[in-house]
């Protein structure tokens, strides 16, 4: 008589992937990120990272992107895979895998808005984050030392500034994200010889002080180094 064999009869594990994001902002002293305050169980009332669940018929970025806009409004924002966390748990509902996101964004550029399951949206503090749903604190806390590292070796700290920056700006924005003050003669001596800032004829308006030289980055010049190996590090 034929028999299946106890391995055979094991069903699979009821599993579920969503996508949490978290969103870096800089107001040129601190670092921000953008939490949501959930509107329905688990947590209900408590702050959260962006995310949900992904769809049958989307892919992992495709949700992140589609979560972060119906969530809080960003669009069209710099955004990269961080890391999955897994851990039996995590998920009071049943066994969820997050694959998480970090992205950037510069404040003055997005208006935030709270939709669809979300109760508020709002920017914080990093250092002064409240605690969070899940195991969003862990999340947070991988994606800021991502972030950290990566602005050394990547120009990507220029996604959290405006077009038109000052270079006391872009100090400010490098030593928020580094968490630690740069000497302001080698940084701006460092980032000018590596000749990625297009200069402009243009100053600072409606400033109290005296007003400073604004710059953009040329990212076109940035490709263009790159391929013939460039090697971008502060």
């Amino acid at each position: 008589m034929y028999t299946t064999s106890r391995r055979a009869r094991k069903t699979p594990p009821r599993l579920s992937v969503c996508v949490d994001c978290v969103v870096f902002g800089c107001d040129e002293a601190e670092l921000q990120a953008l939490l949501i305050r959930r509107a329905a169980p688990p947590y209900e009332g408590r702050w959260a990272l962006p995310g949900g669940f992904v769809r049958g018929d989307e892919t992992l970025d495709a949700a992140a992107r589609r979560e972060l806009e119906e969530e809080t409004g960003l669009r069209g924002v710099f955004l990269e895979q961080l890391y999955t966390f897994g851990a039996p748990g995590r998920d009071p509902r049943r066994r969820v895998v997050s694959v998480a996101y970090y992205a950037l964004a510069p404040l003055s550029d997005h208006r935030v808005r709270a939709a669809t399951d979300a109760r508020d949206a709002a920017w914080f503090a990093v250092a002064a984050a409240p605690p969070l749903a899940f195991d969003h604190d862990e999340i947070l806390a991988t994606a800021r030392q991502r972030l950290r590292g990566k602005v050394r070796y990547q120009p990507i700290g220029f996604e959290l500034l405006p077009p038109r920056f000052t270079l006391t700006q872009l100090q400010r924005l490098y030593e928020a994200a580094l968490g630690q003050p740069l000497d302001k003669r080698n940084f701006r001596k460092k980032v000018l010889a590596m000749g990625l800032l297009e200069e402009l004829d243009e100053t600072q308006q409606d400033v109290a002080h005296r007003a400073a030289r604004l710059y953009r980055f040329d990212r076109k010049r940035y490709r263009q180094l790159t391929n013939s190996g460039f090697n971008f590090e502060l």
